[in-house]
Order: structure tokens, then sequence, then C-alpha cells
């Protein structure tokens, strides 16, 4: 039995849904960008340690250098006479990371966001400049633009290297969306029933927690229970959180958001996949999938789209600042 495609699905839901991984994924990755630079920061103000100085000016220097490499190298073999496509594409996203870079460390923004800088422009550079050497790496070669689908050895690479980048790419905006959705704040701790989940009070308040502690640290001896489930008991006492406070008792990982997420991601590996394919462009056992003019614009105009993302993360709390906090 052979089953017909349905031309509404390829050409409109999975066309959505893709355009929203791809908005979703590029969210991500700036929020991964802000988390790990604060990440470093935090931890060379509390240990007062020269390695995270050194992995955080590494990285940055590191992610840079990766990002003129690059751009060097599309220069050299993707940007020749007669290829006006890639030069545009290219030097917009040389100019974009050069700008974005500026304004990251401005006077300005420092003042309204202590914690921007060059790590989080850094990585935000490396991924667009990425994303602007695949979309010229896998255009069609009708104008001997690409040399990487004449070259055997350089056309087996890329897709490897591709294809796990993807994956990668995949896998951590399904996991990283799926455990930042709602109720997702958490830390995961297990605990023994409220006091005011009981409807019957027989003992006081002060002996019931005593024997909820004594129930905690039993169950942490015999290895049912981590160890810092002792410490999740303690803040919750000390701390001013809602009595009925269902959070802690969720899990981290909300499986519905996940396979959402999922369906999205599968839309889009398969527009990129099979929009625009021309069989009649097979080279023998070859077959150019993936190579057309519209997946290279979509990740061309995905590199802009995340500059813009990440150029807003910066100048929003300037232009608004008293939505942000960063005391």
């Amino acid at each position: 039995m052979v089953i017909r495609p349905i031309p509404v699905w390829g050409n409109y839901i999975a066309l959505f849904a893709a355009m929203l991984f791809l908005v979703l994924g590029l969210i991500l990755l700036v929020d991964l960008a802000h988390n790990w630079a604060e990440y470093c920061l935090e931890q060379i103000e509390n240990t007062e340690s020269k390695v995270w100085r050194t992995v955080l000016i590494g990285s940055t220097l590191g992610m840079y250098v990766a990002s003129l490499a690059m751009t060097i190298v599309m220069y050299i073999f993707f940007a020749k006479r007669g290829c006006a496509m890639n030069q545009a594409a290219i030097t917009i996203n040389l100019i974009f990371w050069l700008v974005t870079s500026f304004i990251s460390v401005n006077p300005t923004v420092q003042e309204y966001n202590p914690k921007a800088g060059l790590a989080q422009a850094a990585m935000v550079a490396v991924y667009c400049t990425y994303l602007t050497m695949s979309a010229v790496s896998m255009e069609p070669d009708d104008r001997q633009c690409n040399p990487l689908i004449r070259a055997q050895g350089t056309r087996t690479t890329s897709i490897v290297i591709g294809a796990i980048v993807t994956m990668l790419t995949v896998a951590y905006t399904t996991t990283r969306a799926a455990t930042q959705s709602l109720g997702m704040g958490s830390n995961g701790a297990i605990r023994l029933p409220e006091d005011d989940e009981h409807d019957l009070v027989t003992q006081q308040p002060g002996a019931r927690r005593e024997m909820r502690a004594e129930a905690l640290r039993r169950a942490v001896e015999e290895g049912s229970l981590p160890a810092d489930a002792l410490l999740s008991d303690d803040e919750s006492d000390a701390g001013n959180k809602s009595p009925r406070d269902d959070e802690r008792t969720q899990t981290q990982y909300n499986y519905s958001v996940f396979h959402i997420i999922f369906f999205l991601a599968t839309a889009w590996i398969a527009t990129l996949l099979a929009m625009s394919f021309d069989q009649s462009k097979q080279d023998g056992d070859f077959a150019p999938v993936g190579r057309t003019y519209f997946a290279s614009w979509i990740k061309i105009v995905s590199a802009w789209v995340c500059y813009a993302l990440y150029t807003w993360t910066l100048v929003a709390p300037v232009i608004l600042p008293d939505r942000f906090d960063f005391s």
C-alpha cells in the first residue's frame, strides 16, 4: 500500500511547526549564553578561584577565534567572484557579531545590566557564524559557489558534523524546554505531607515536624532519599512558601511539553530535508537532500534573528528599566 502525501501537512502545518521550533531554539540559545556567563561570574565571586576566571576568558577567546576562523574559511571557499549571495551573508554576519560585541560592553548597557559582556556575545557569534557557514555549504552548486558538493571527503565530513550538531541542538532544545515549563521551578525533593493536609489533629505541630524530620533522616540513612532532602526540608520550614505549594511534589520533567517540542523538532528536520527537493539533481548514489536555497536562507535568517534576540536582551533593560532588576 502506497501512502500518498498530503500537501497541506508539508506546505503549511509542518512549515509553521518548524518555524516555532526555530524561534524556540534561538530563544533558548540566547538564554544558554546568559546562563553560562552568569554561572561563571557567580563561581568567580563565590570561590575567588582563578580556574573559573581562566575558563570564562579562555572560552570567550576560543569562541571568538572559532568565529573568525570560520569567517575566513567562508571568504576563501564560498565567497568567490559571482557568489553575491554568499558574500552578502558572510559580511552581514561578520558585521552583526562585531556590533553585538560592541553593544555588550557599552557603558550604558553595563550600567543597567552589569552581567552583560563578551562571553555571551562570543557564544552567540560562534553559533550564528556556524549557521551561516552551514547555510553556504548546503546551497546548490548551480553557480559554482559550493565546492563541498564536488569534494567527496569534505562532503562526508560536513554531513557528519551537521548531523552531530543537529542532534545536539534538538536534544538540548527539547530537554531544556521541557524542564523549563510551568511548574518546573522546584528542586524536586521528596517531602512528606504538609501539616494542613490532615483533617484530624492529634499532635502538636512541633512534634509532627520533629517526626517528619526524623522520618527524613531515616530515609536518608537507608539510602532511599538523597542527602539534600534534609536541606530542602529545612529550607521549606524557614521560607515563606505557600502551605499548598505543590511544585515540590511534581517531577522536574514535563512529558507533554517534551513531546510537543519533539514534534516541532521533527517538523523542523523534515522541512529542511524535504522542502524544495529536486529529484532530477540526484548525482548517482548521492541525493542532495536539504541542499536548497530555501534551507540556506532559513539558516541565514535564523542567524540574523538570533542576533536580534540577543541585542534585545542587552538593550531591553535600558529601554524598560522598571521591568528588570539585576541588583
